[in-house]
C-alpha cells in the first residue's frame, strides 16, 4: 500500500522458519524461456508529438505523422526537464496540446484496452489542466488532471487504462476534450485482450468455500492497533465480525464499532510462511468496497523483510525503524481509494523509486463498476518484468533494469496480503464517513501458478 512507513514486525522472523517448505521457484531454465510476451497483443502505438520509439517494456511506438481530424486544433508541445516516475522518461518529453485533440485510427472490429501516457509540463497547480477522454464518443474518463491524478506532482508519468473498448466500425476514434486550460496526451497504446498463457499450473489455492474462519494453514491474521502505519484508524483484528468465510467467499469487513474503544475495526491477512512465491502469476477475484475513506488492498510484501536492509537499530524491537521497506520491495496488484471511486493502482515500491521521492512506477485503470462486480486482479512475475492486469487488460509493467537489486528487490519470495484501510496518509486524504460502515470486501478465489516444466 501506498504512503506507508513500515515497521518491521518482530514476528517476520518466526514466520520465515517455514518458507522453504512453500515456497515456489521457477527452475532456472524455465526462468530463461517461457515468459508470454504482453507486447504482442499490441496492435497500435504512438508517441504522440514525437519520434518513433521503442520503451524498455518492448512496444514500438510510430512516430506522430498521422493526420489530425479537421476538428482538431491541437500543437506540438516538448517538455523541458526530466520526467519522473517512469523508466522511459523520453517518450513522455513530447505531447500533443490543445482545446481538442483527435485521433483515427484504421483497426479490425474488435475488442480493446487503450492506455493513455500523460506527464504535466507546465502547471504544478491541480485544477490548471482538465480534460476528458472520448472513446468511440463515449466518454469514458470524466477529468483527467495529471498534477491532481499524479499526487500533486508534475513532470511526473501519469499512464491510465480504459478496458473493453469496443469497435465497430473498422476505425478507432479517441477524443480529448478540454475543460480547463488545454488537453494534453503524451502516447497512446492500443491492446487486444490479454491471452494467459496454457503453460501455467496451480501451485497454491485458496476457493473459501467452507464456511467460518480462514484456513489457518494458509494464512495468518495480523493484529495490529490503529496507526501502526500509515496512520490508518483502524485495529486489525481475527474477529469473524471482521474476517470470515461465507457463502464461497472470503469476506473482509471494515467497521465503525468501537472494538476495544477504537473507532474502526477490519482486517488483514497474509499468506507469509504458508504461501510464499518466487516468479509465477497471482490470482484474486475480488469485489471491492465502496465509500469515502476505505481504502482495499491485494499486494505482496517479501517473505525475508530483511533481505535487502542496510540498516537497523534493533531488529528485536518492532517500534525501531529499519530500511527493510522500502529496501526489500513491495508489490502492489491493487489499491483502490474511496474518494476515487473506479480507479485501480499498480504499483511497485523499492529503494530506488518510491513515494516519497516521487518516483514511484505505477499504473491506474478506470473501471467504474469494480465496487459492484467481481473482477479478476492479477499479476505475472519473471525475473525480467512484473505485468499487472484487472480481467483480460495489462495495465501496468515493471521492467528490470538490471541496475542492482536497489530497482528489482524482486528477486526474493514474496507473499500475499489481503485488507481493508480505513483512513490514513491516502485513503484518508479527504476525511472518512462515519455513516457508510460495515463495507466488505469480497473475494472468491486466490490462486498461485507457475509455469510447466519445459519437455
Amino acid at each position: 500500500m501506498e504512503y506507508r512507513k513500515m515497521l518491521l514486525v518482530a514476528s517476520t522472523s518466526l514466520l520465515l522458519a517455514a518458507c522453504s517448505h512453500h515456497t515456489f521457484k521457477i527452475p532456472e531454465a524455465q526462468t530463461q524461456h517461457h515468459q508470454a510476451n504482453p507486447s504482442d497483443q499490441i496492435v497500435w502505438a504512438i508517441n504522440s508529438g514525437g519520434d518513433a520509439y521503442l520503451s524498455s517494456d518492448g512496444i514500438q511506438y510510430q512516430a506522430d505523422a498521422i493526420k489530425m481530424t479537421s476538428g482538431d486544433a491541437s500543437h506540438v508541445v516538448i517538455a523541458k526537464g526530466t520526467i519522473l516516475g517512469t523508466q522511459d522518461p523520453n517518450l513522455y518529453l513530447s505531447s500533443r496540446q490543445g482545446e481538442t485533440i483527435a485521433y483515427q485510427q484504421p483497426l479490425a472490429n474488435g475488442t480493446y484496452s487503450v492506455t493513455l501516457r500523460f506527464a504535466e509540463d507546465q502547471w504544478t497547480q491541480e485544477g490548471k489542466r482538465q480534460f476528458s477522454v472520448w472513446i468511440e464518443d463515449q466518454q469514458r474518463i470524466p477529468v483527467i488532471d495529471v498534477v491532481n491524478d499524479r499526487d500533486g506532482r508534475n513532470m511526473t508519468s501519469y499512464d491510465i487504462s480504459v478496458p473493453n473498448v469496443e469497435l465497430a466500425d473498422g476505425q478507432l476514434n479517441i477524443d480529448f476534450k478540454a475543460v480547463t486550460g488545454n488537453a494534453s496526451i503524451s502516447a497512446i497504446v492500443v491492446r487486444k485482450p490479454y491471452q494467459v498463457d496454457k503453460d501455467w499450473h496451480l501451485v497454491w489455492q485458496d476457493e473459501f468455500n467452507q464456511d467460518g474462519r480462514v484456513d489457518e494453514t494458509k494464512w495468518n491474521y495480523e493484529l495490529w492497533a490503529p496507526k501502526r502505519v500509515n496512520e490508518e484508524l483502524q485495529r486489525y483484528t481475527d474477529r469473524s465480525e471482521n474476517v470470515r468465510q461465507q457463502g464461497g467467499n472470503l469476506i473482509i469487513e471494515a467497521r465503525r464499532d468501537f472494538f476495544q474503544g477504537d473507532e474502526y475495526s477490519s482486517a488483514r491477512i497474509t499468506s507469509a510462511g504458508k504461501g510464499d512465491l518466487l516468479y509465477g502469476r497471482v490470482e484474486v477475484r475480488a469485489k471491492l468496497p465502496d465509500g469515502l475513506g476505505t481504502w482495499p488492498a491485494i499486494w505482496m510484501m517479501p517473505s525475508d523483510f530483511d533481505a535487502y536492509a542496510e540498516s537497523c537499530e534493533d531488529p528485536t524491537d518492532e517500534q525501531k525503524l529499519c530500511n527493510s521497506w522500502p529496501n526489500s520491495g513491495e508489490i502492489d496488484i491493487l489499491e483502490h481509494v474511496g474518494f476515487d471511486e473506479g480507479r485501480i493502482h499498480s504499483t511497485m515500491h523499492n529503494k530506488a523509486f518510491f513515494w516519497k521521492n516521487f518516483k514511484q512506477r505505477k499504473g491506474v485503470l478506470y473501471e467504474p463498476d469494480v465496487t459492484h462486480n467481481f473482477h479478476l486482479y492479477a499479476m505475472e512475475w519473471s525475473p525480467e518484468r512484473i505485468d499487472v492486469f484487472i480481467d483480460d487488460t495489462l495495465y501496468f509493467s515493471y521492467i528490470n533494469d538490471h541496475q542492482g537489486w536497489q530497482s528489482w528487490p524482486f528477486d526474493k519470495p514474496f507473499h500475499v496480503i489481503l485488507n481493508i484501510a480505513v483512513g490514513g496518509g491516502w485513503g484518508g486524504i479527504k476525511g472518512v464517513a462515519d455513516d457508510i460502515w460495515p463495507k466488505q470486501m469480497l473475494i472468491d478465489y486466490v490462486r498461485l501458478y507457475q509455469k510447466k516444466s519445459l519437455t
